[in-house]
């Protein structure tokens, strides 16, 4: 396993603490690019096509991100805001005769007057123009040379390409692939002259895949199990077990969650309660029954218009009512139904479509084809979801949102109430100029899907809801499937295969791997959209199952490994973090479903949180032990440890949490009182279930949390860091009753004080090493 012995914003503590190879919180930083990363990706990615004169240049690869980063916002698709009149993002536009010549004349650079004007040392002629502070290198200006001077040939962009399956790469090492996936990154690998990293160790391997699809640890008797297993089928059964655990949903569902912004409560003004977590139950239930995934977005778009839906169709349709509401007394009804429509839209085209479709709502998109009539037009297809009744819930705690529902809830079958999605008579929708809600100028516009994309056919009739699901999961969609499979490669390897994972526009980064991302997607159609076998593909390839340990070549021939020559190490999210500490302590209750779990959080951090005025009153029970993807999410008022830890507020689409690296995060890590109750549940633990010396407790405890023995001298130190803890807590019996009083669990009273109060603060070190929060 990758440990690390020195770590950065240690709070002040303890010489031990501090010196005795702990290392607090640490992963990378998000890789959350700014837009034009994707043009140096691509240019760092071509390198040796750059050097050979001959080399075919790649429009949609190394072209489109060009001329998206510097030259769209003024020349793009938003004729509103065009310049010139000259479109640079279609071949029709670039290469039209106007007065001095045309932008683009194919093969013929020296009379192309985009070279002129980029070559230009006269200010007043120079483009990009100084004042937009995006210039162009030596290297880029050669690169739109040579793609002139081959004949300046225009793509469709990459995306909008149906998906289709190119023939497998033939590969050198034939040994190293063990399904479809491996073919894909080991012809890339051998292409630049790389070899894969060698495969984890089997308990890296173990922890990894357990971490990924479950969220959680596995157990000491499971890494003994899989360590001493010698048939080849081993790690394949392991896969089909964790897939097959109630804990896979929990997992998934966490990041679905992110994705369509679930929250417990409304997000604007007071943000006052809503009835919803059967929703939540739902989709965790979802990805455990492996619900095929267009069969998932019909139910929750628009399961209320399937004939004679269940009661668990319509809590699928909770989908449509998960959007930030107002409850103010003053709200004007129709300038928030317009916030109301623009949220589904946003939302909708980031979920499935991976688009920004959000940037049309006042304007035509400046970089992508999307059109402001195409933004109203989808808002047209929710013109029918009632949203009047919700204006009628007013500033109680929790509020109404009608229509609501009393259902038996899908994980728990207890009663709880639920918001659903009823039909009314569809609302008028008219394109906003500027988006402003009091403009009524612009034309009443029909459901429709973007112009350029394959239309509904709804024989005459308005579409519908369904007609719009039933399109986004239908062979005429290209991004769909292409969206969800590379989130899916995200998720089990650190990035996406396009990293633009919110993107797949212009601004965009197109793939590392095209071939292999169209592969996947057919694979996922052709599948009947089955989310696990999409999985078990992934987890199952020698890609998957690489050492994350980079040499220095990978480092840097590749720092951000979009080769894929290695696996991705970063620090866990909060909820898992949490989780994690819960289950080793035996704390953890493993109760599925229900109303949303409170957890211990500061006194008087609701005290600015009016409308009405409330204190937040932590879970006194069982429920104050489950695990993260139950914990109630107030939009406003996140947890503090979530927080802490990057969880987003969920008020929009979120693909990437990023990963920060601060002392907040390693402060709530040792201080927060679910992380010192855990540890001194961990300790009551390692003095009843390990041997009777230091020693013998300091190695279960590291094979209970680390899944493996003390190396070097990391077992002195362990006791070490005890012995002066269990001194200090027998001179001082009152400080060592003050830690063991945190919590609401009882204190064994078998127990030397002094002694668990010693393993405590130990247990909190061991919680807080790099190795314990981390996924290699």
């Amino acid at each position: 396993m990758g440990k690390s012995n020195s770590g950065s914003a240690t709070p002040p503590s303890p010489p031990l603490l501090r010196g005795g190879g702990i290392c607090l919180s640490r992963g990378p930083v998000c890789s959350a690019f700014p837009q034009f990363f994707a043009v140096l990706i691509a240019l760092a990615m071509c390198g040796s096509m750059l050097q050979a004169a001959d080399a075919p240049v790649d429009f949609n690869r190394q072209i489109r991100p060009l001329l998206s980063d510097r030259c769209f916002r003024c020349h793009g698709p938003d004729g509103a805001q065009r310049k010139a009149d000259l479109r640079l993002d279609s071949a029709d536009g670039a290469t039209a005769q106007r007065d001095g010549g045309a932008a683009i004349v194919p093969k013929d650079p020296a009379g192309s007057e985009l070279i002129r004007r980029i070559t230009s040392t006269d200010e007043s002629e120079q483009m990009p123009p100084a004042e937009a502070g995006k210039p162009l290198s030596p290297e880029e200006i050669e690169l739109l040379r040579r793609w002139i001077e081959q004949g300046a040939a225009f793509q469709t962009h990459w995306s909008l390409i149906p998906p289709r399956r190119s023939p497998l790469p033939r590969v050198g090492n034939s040994a190293w692939p063990v399904n479809e996936v491996d073919r894909w990154i080991m012809a890339k690998l051998e292409q630049a002259g790389l070899a894969p990293a060698p495969e984890a160790d089997p308990v890296t391997l173990l922890r990894r895949l357990s971490l990924d699809l479950t969220g959680l640890l596995p157990t000491p008797a499971e890494v003994d199990a899989f360590t001493g297993e010698r048939d080849p089928l081993a790690y394949e059964r392991a896969v089909d077990r964790f897939l097959a655990s109630p804990e896979f949903g929990e997992k998934l569902a966490m990041y679905w969650l992110d994705l369509v912004r679930y929250a417990d409560t409304v997000g604007y003004h007071g943000d006052q309660e809503h009835p919803i977590s059967p929703y939540r139950d739902w989709v965790i239930q979802a990805f455990n029954e492996n619900l095929p995934f267009d069969r998932f977005t019909m139910l929750q778009l628009a399961g209320d218009l399937l004939p004679e839906p269940t009661v668990e169709q319509k809590i699928a349709t909770g989908y449509n009512r998960l959007l930030q509401t107002s409850h103010e007394g003053g709200v004007q009804q129709k300038e928030y139904q317009i916030k109301y429509d623009a949220d589904r839209v946003r939302n909708l085209s980031s979920v499935w479509l991976g688009a920004t479709l959000g940037c049309a709502q006042c304007h035509d998109h400046k970089f992508d084809p999307y059109k402001q009539k195409d933004f109203y037009s989808l808002a047209a297809f929710f013109a029918d979801v009632d949203d009047t009744r919700t204006f009628k819930g007013g500033d109680t705690n929790p509020t109404k949102r009608e229509p609501e529902l009393v259902v038996p809830a899908p994980l728990d079958k207890l009663e709880r109430r639920t918001m659903i999605t009823e039909t009314i008579a569809p609302r008028a929708i008219r394109v906003l100029n500027r988006g402003d809600w009091m403009d009524e100028s612009g034309e009443i516009v029909a459901p429709a899907v973007p112009h350029f994309l394959k239309q509904i056919d709804a024989e005459g009739r308005r579409a519908t809801r369904l007609d719009l699901a039933k399109w986004l999961v239908s062979a005429d969609n290209p991004l769909v499937a292409r969206v969800f499979v590379n989130r899916l490669w995200f998720l089990f390897f650190g990035a996406g295969l396009s990293n633009s994972l919110e993107d797949f526009g212009a601004q965009g980064e197109a793939p590392s791997h095209p071939e292999l991302l169209d592969w996947l997607a057919v694979e996922f159609v052709q599948s009947e959209w089955n989310v696990k076998h999409i999985i078990k593909l992934l987890v199952l390839s020698s890609a998957y199952r690489q050492s994350s340990q980079a040499t220095a070549e990978l480092l840097q021939r590749d720092p951000q490994n979009r080769l894929f020559a290695r696996q991705a190490s970063y620090r866990l999210p909060g909820e898992l973090i949490r989780d994690n500490f819960l289950a080793v302590s035996g704390l953890l209750a493993r109760r599925m479903g229900g109303a949303g779990a409170h957890p211990y959080q500061p006194a008087g951090y609701y005290k600015h949180l009016n409308f009405p005025r409330r204190d937040y009153k932590a879970d006194t029970d069982a429920n104050q032990f489950r695990r993260g993807v139950y914990t109630h999410w107030q939009r406003q008022y996140l947890h503090p440890m979530l927080k802490a830890f990057d969880a987003p507020s969920r008020e929009e689409c979120t693909v990437r949490r990023p990963i920060s690296n601060t002392p907040l995060a390693a402060l709530a890590l040792l201080n927060d009182p679910s992380s010192i109750e855990a540890a001194r549940a961990f300790a009551a633990r390692i003095l009843r279930e390990a041997g009777a010396t230091p020693e013998d407790r300091a190695g279960w405890a590291f094979c209970e949390l680390l899944s493996r023995r003390p190396e070097g001298g990391e077992i002195a130190r362990i006791v070490q860091l005890h012995a002066v803890n269990a001194s200090e807590y027998r001179a001082d019996p009152e400080a060592a009753r003050k830690l063991l009083g945190v919590g609401l669990s009882p204190v064994p009273a078998d127990l030397d004080p002094a002694e668990l109060a010693a393993w405590t603060q130990t247990a909190r070190a061991l919680f807080n090493l790099h190795e314990a929060i981390t996924r290699n």
